[in-house]
C-alpha cells in the first residue's frame, strides 16, 4: 500500500507559510471599522444568550447594529469613490 498524503501537504504548506502582502494589509486596515463594529454587535448579542434581554441590552444591540450599518455604508462609499468609472 502506498501512502500519498505527504505530497498534498507539501504543496499546500508553501501557500500558507507566507506573510500578508502590503495590499492585503491595506485592505484589512480599510475594513477595520466594520470588523470592530461587527465584533461589538456580536458581543452585545452574546450577553443576551443566557438571560432575557433587558431594555439596556436591547439599546446596546440597536446601537451596535446602527454602527455596523454605518460602517458598511462608509466602506461601500469609499469603494465606490476609489474605483474609477463606478458611478459615472
Amino acid at each position: 500500500m502506498e501512502y500519498i498524503g505527504a505530497v498534498q501537504a507539501v504543496v499546500t504548506a508553501v501557500e500558507l507559510d507566507r506573510e500578508p502582502s502590503a495590499v492585503e494589509l491595506d485592505a484589512i486596515e480599510l475594513e477595520m471599522p466594520l470588523i470592530t463594529a461587527e465584533v461589538e454587535l456580536l458581543d452585545a448579542q452574546i450577553i443576551t444568550l443566557d438571560r432575557p434581554a433587558s431594555e439596556l441590552d436591547a439599546r446596546r444591540i440597536r446601537r451596535a447594529r446602527r454602527k455596523v450599518l454605518a460602517a458598511r455604508r462608509a466602506l461601500a462609499n469609499q469603494a465606490a469613490v476609489s474605483v474609477p468609472g463606478v458611478g459615472a
